[in-house]
């Protein structure tokens, strides 16, 4: 019989908590690690669309990226909508588990199949963790020579099969040398600046980011936030089909980029 507890343990070797970021709310957030579990769902975020159709669905777990709850709380009740979710999948059974930062920061975690899916060479943690070089916050690498950055935001969308990016830059600014960091990566940026790199690329970032890597004649790709890690999800749905017997697993299919073009 797979348990909960068993998907927790295939979680925690494929993103050591050890590696999440002191702020983040990592692990099993709700639910029974003794639950049986043959019905399990991924999901960038919780949200009452991600809620209806694992409840519908019978799922028992969903392993999310953003955690769920993210910060602190002083009541479950349907007066919020965090806490009208929470109440509604604790009512029917469903746990819920997140590595956020820790998936991001493992040696096979988000931004490393960033890195592998650019075909970038040399990759590096941007700031590697203590414990184990291979692993911490963002990658740093090499595109082919010749590469700019109308090529590296060509590549971007080809990988993550996305119609449009943003940019920083002029399309002939030289991207050879490449930072990269999912989801939000601004932290990210003076290091970069100040390590000789010539584009970055992220999924979103502030207006005075964008300013100021400008200034200094850097390359930025936007990808946006949401397609930025939704892919990796994906690819996770398959990795805990293949790790946990007996279980279904899939990647939440009402869940959806909350922006879109007009």
């Amino acid at each position: 019989m797979t348990t909960v507890a068993n998907a927790v343990e295939v979680m925690s070797r494929l993103a050591p908590l050890d590696l999440a970021e002191e702020w983040d709310n990592v692990g099993l957030l709700v639910g029974d690690p003794s639950a049986t579990l043959s019905r399990l769902m991924t999901c960038l975020t919780v949200t009452p669309d991600v809620v209806a159709e694992a409840v519908e669905r019978q799922a028992e777990l969903i392993v999310t990226h953003h955690p769920l709850p993210f910060r602190p709380i002083s009541e479950i009740t349907t007066r919020s909508t965090q806490g009208e979710m929470l109440w509604r999948l604790a009512g029917a059974g469903v746990s819920v588990y997140s590595a956020h930062t820790a998936y991001d920061s493992a040696q096979a975690g988000i931004n490393e199949q960033l890195a592998e899916g650019l075909n970038l060479s040399g990759v590096i943690p941007f700031s590697p963790s203590e414990s184990d070089p291979t692993t911490g916050v963002g990658r740093v690498g090499d595109s082919a020579p010749g590469t700019t950055l109308a090529d590296l935001a060509s590549q971007a969308k080809s990988l993550l099969k996305i119609n449009q990016v943003h940019v920083v830059g002029s399309d002939d600014i030289r991207a050879e040398r490449v930072a990269l960091a999912c989801g939000s990566g601004g932290s990210l940026f003076d290091l970069a600046i100040e390590t000789g790199c010539q584009a970055i690329i992220t999924g979103e970032a502030s207006f005075h980011d964008c300013l100021k890597i400008r200034s200094v004649g850097l390359g930025l790709v936007l990808l946006g936030h949401y397609a930025s890690e939704r892919f990796a999800m994906e690819d996770l749905s398959v990795k805990l089909g293949k790790s946990l017997s007996g279980v279904d697993v899939w990647c939440s299919q009402s869940e959806s980029n909350p922006l879109r073009t007009l």
